[in-house]
């Protein structure tokens, strides 16, 4: 069995060492020395001194809407996974979906401004499978409405928008540290302000309120991190370098394998964003085209998935916003095996049955 992802696994005997300094410490949550070692490190690979290390993605898209008080119809995108839409629901908000462009599979900017009324408060936009959004434009119409501006950045550890990281855009960018994603920790995730004060807001919002011993400031939350997973953060980060290569590698050799099949389209990188290049979508001319490949590999015990179906303006509990282009999208993509441990000659073997049935 070829699964649609792994996640990659440092040496377990680095990993028991660690376990050995956390029993000694006998401390396993509440910011311990781990935790604490993890987020020193994610600041300075981004230069960025607001990072707080949380524990899920999901959980930081809500304390990002929260944080940012937040309000109304929130713009975002409906081609994403659901945490971005659930987030806002969550947080009772209303998603005001805006369809995405048929080549970056990002939000498109250019439908947003007459999408704004009077109770739009912020825009959420998703950088998608690790391809930035056009940031600057986005931002341009953040400042002209007073909108916040979030990103979920769940997908973009390694991803740069005109030479920067992409967490550092924005009123606040979130991150998955998810198993799935590029750098891990098992569970996690985190959010990247530009705000001094929204980041010591945030760091009470994801502790219960708590700003002293028996003292809170407002209603929070159990956001926090433990020991365990923060040292499989550390040690994943340790090899960053092997990780991202090696998924660019990956990448690369399915694109140069199937970019002449004329029946295929392949996600465009956005205008002055470097790709991590974490995920690999194809685009099929229709369900059918899809179909046949997907149940071909299947058949030959191969994995992929349909990221990201359905698309999110058409749930039950949204308000089912027409974005042909989204709908459209999530009925044609279908997601390659990509991570660290996939041969090459399983790769050629995937792209083998999707040349025979195309």
């Amino acid at each position: 069995m070829i699964q649609i992802t792994k996640p990659y696994l440092p040496e377990l005997e680095d990993y028991i060492s660690y376990l050995k300094e956390i029993w000694s410490a006998e401390w396993l949550t509440n910011n311990g020395s781990k935790v604490i070692q993890f987020e020193e490190e994610i600041k300075n690979i981004f230069n960025n001194p607001n990072f707080a290390y949380l524990n899920n993605g999901t959980i930081a898209l809500q304390l990002a809407i929260k944080g940012l008080e937040v309000t109304g119809e929130i713009i975002t995108t409906p081609f994403s996974f659901i945490a971005t839409t659930s987030s806002i629901l969550w947080e009772n908000c209303i998603p005001k979906f805006i369809d995405i462009k048929s080549d970056t599979l990002n939000i498109n900017e250019a439908l947003i401004e007459e999408q704004i009324t009077k109770n739009t408060t912020a825009i959420l936009a998703t950088h998608c499978f690790g391809n930035s959004c056009n940031i600057e434009n986005l931002e341009e119409i953040a400042k002209k409405h007073n909108l916040k501006l979030i990103f979920d950045g769940a997908h973009c550890f390694g991803t740069t928008y005109k030479g920067q990281s992409v967490f550092n855009y924005g009123d606040c960018t979130t991150i998955s540290f998810h198993a799935t994603k590029l750098i891990h920790s098992v569970e996690g995730g985190g959010v990247f302000l530009r705000d001094n004060t929204l980041f010591d807001k945030m760091k009470q919002l994801r502790n219960f309120g708590f700003n002293g011993a028996e003292s809170f400031a407002e209603v929070g939350i159990n956001g926090k991190n433990s020991e365990l997973h923060a040292a499989m953060g550390l040690l994943i980060l340790s090899n960053k370098t092997e990780v991202l290569a090696k998924r660019v590698e990956q990448y690369d050799f399915y694109l140069n394998n199937l970019k002449d099949l004329s029946s295929l389209q392949f996600q465009t990188a956005e205008e002055h964003c470097q790709p991590n290049k974490s995920y690999f979508p194809l685009l099929f001319s229709d369900n059918e085209a899809r179909e046949k490949v997907y149940l071909s590999l299947l058949n030959k015990g191969i994995s992929t998935r349909k990221y990201f179906s359905p698309s999110l303006n058409t749930l039950d509990f949204t308000n089912k916003e027409s974005c042909p282009i989204s709908e459209s999208v999530t009925e044609r993509i279908l997601c390659l095996p990509m991570y660290h441990t996939l041969k090459r000659s399983e790769m050629e073997l995937i792209i083998n049955i999707i040349r025979e049935n195309v």
